[in-house]
């Protein structure tokens, strides 16, 4: 196997070298990503891609610039199959199903945040309405989980649908990527009481890891301000950025489905030289089963984002006034499954693990206020960098639409607390100065795993992204303070 690695081919097209077809072993492989990126992307990341793409009847796979190892499959990874015929991977998914990002507006400047003290003021304003603690229940326990993993952001009650009561400027069920998703509701039976009582107890809260919440500063790229201007951006505005997923129902139907493939795989004498690579046909009962659980996650994972916006509004409001707007940009998801339909292809089912949709303008499958320019793609930095709202270029459909997540690690938790010092994260967020980028750990030494240091360059990533023609930048959202949880 090493042997035949070795052998990879590179071959670059006209995208001034940010194409790479690589020829493997099981199959082709396309690494979107500037040559520098590309030169040292870790030798794994190709292992795991030869093992993919020796899945049965897989028509395509392709690697954003963010690309690092995962479990079973890369972050950064793209997999794709006919809707017919077709396989369907919780590995290619994640164990986060439906994790994603969601921006709010608000009517404020930067220059209404500029004080330090005011910005620490509305850190603890949003950690007396969002739980932090992992032990804390959310403050949603007036909510039926029943509803929401069967309708999305349609079953909450209309008190946590604040702009319903103003239908012509509501954007909470309508910029969103999906608001509800449908499926056989006969699976939920299954689910044990326990994960019935967890994943209620989690509802609205963030979760640990990269998980977060931002409060940012738009700066518009003057090439797009038309689109950005439609979208209601504007230089200096104040937004939120907040990345979440489906907690304990996701992981629940991750694992469990995964054992359950798992012994699939050997009936059906299936597998690849990676154990923790679980596939199955999607015309399997399994493959089927993984499917409509895999949905009520995505329910929860809407609703639990939506949620931990309307907590953030309330401390936006506290402090600044019950004028102070807080309306939805966009809410989607990087890590999930789904049908889609191609020009030339088809139907297919579409893997996206760690990678953003990112349509253009006049696609059909764009929600029906961003039709005309294309809809918001959220990419955050890491702390201490700033974060990108991008939009989906027609060259897009070579990778099926699909861009980066983040700025995707190049250490782990446990290199990064042995080679970042608690200094140098202080630094990197300005901390004891005018710029400082306010943080609600008590202990920078707690989240250290999280410094920019752990993870790429994020300018670079989306320099990739738009040398590879897949978007381009609409605005830059530069932190002042950002919020985590605990797991």
């Amino acid at each position: 196997m090493n042997n035949e690695m070795n052998n990879i081919e590179n071959f670059s097209n006209m995208a001034e070298n940010y194409r790479h077809q690589v020829k493997l072993p099981a199959g082709e492989l396309t690494v979107y990503a500037a040559q520098q990126l590309f030169s040292s992307l870790d030798y794994k990341v190709f292992e795991m891609a030869n093992n993919n793409l020796q899945i049965p009847n897989i028509s395509y796979m392709g690697y954003t610039p963010d690309v690092h190892v995962g479990v079973g499959t890369c972050i950064g990874t793209t997999a794709v199959w006919e809707a017919q015929g077709g396989y369907v991977s919780p590995s290619i998914v994640g164990s986060d199903i439906g994790c994603g990002m969601r921006v709010h507006l608000t009517n404020l400047h930067k220059d209404d945040l500029k004080e330090v003290k005011l910005r620490r003021k509305l850190v603890k304003a949003i950690e007396k309405v969002l739980p932090m603690e992992a032990s804390q229940r959310g403050h949603f326990s007036d909510i039926r989980l029943e509803h929401i993993v069967k309708k999305g952001l349609h079953g909450l009650p209309k008190k946590y649908i604040p702009d319903s009561y103003t239908p012509k400027k509501s954007t909470s069920l309508t910029h969103v990527e999906s608001s509800k998703f449908t499926y056989d509701e006969n699976v939920l039976n299954l689910v044990p009481d326990m994960t019935w009582h967890r994943s209620h107890r989690q509802l609205g809260t963030l979760g640990g890891g990269n998980h977060f919440a931002e409060i940012q500063a738009i700066e518009i790229a003057e090439e797009n301000r038309e689109v950005a201007e439609a979208w209601g951006l504007y230089n200096g505005q104040i937004a939120v950025m907040i990345h979440s997923g489906s907690r304990a129902w996701g992981g629940y139907v991750s694992q469990t489905s995964s054992a359950a493939i798992a012994k699939v795989m050997q009936r059906l004498d299936l597998g690849t030289s990676d154990p923790r690579l679980v596939f199955a046909p999607l015309e399997h009962a399994e493959g089927r089963h993984y499917v409509n659980m895999m949905y009520s996650a995505l329910n929860y994972a809407v609703v639990n984002r939506h949620l931990i916006a309307y907590a953030i509004r309330e401390a936006f409001r506290d402090v600044f006034g019950s004028k102070c707007e807080f309306r939805t940009l966009y809410d989607l998801m990087h890590n999930y499954a789904w049908e889609e339909s191609h020009e030339e292809r088809g139907s297919v089912f579409v893997h996206r693990k760690g990678a953003t949709r990112a349509l253009p303008a006049g696609h059909q499958d764009n929600p029906k206020p961003y039709m005309a320019t294309g809809h918001p793609a959220l990419i955050p930095g890491s702390m201490g960098t700033a974060s990108y709202i991008m939009v989906g270029q027609p060259e897009g459909s070579d990778n099926y639409y699909s861009i980066c997540h983040g700025a995707g690690r190049i250490r782990s938790r446990t290199a990064t607390k042995r080679l970042v010092t608690v200094e140098d994260f202080a630094t990197a967020l300005g901390v004891g100065t005018a710029d400082e980028i306010v943080v609600n750990q008590r202990s920078l030494e707690s989240i250290l795993d999280e410094s920019p240091q752990a993870y790429k360059n994020v300018d670079e990533i989306i320099d990739s992204v738009t040398g590879a023609r897949l978007a381009q930048v609409v605005a830059k959202c530069k932190p002042l303070a950002a919020v985590k949880g605990a797991k």
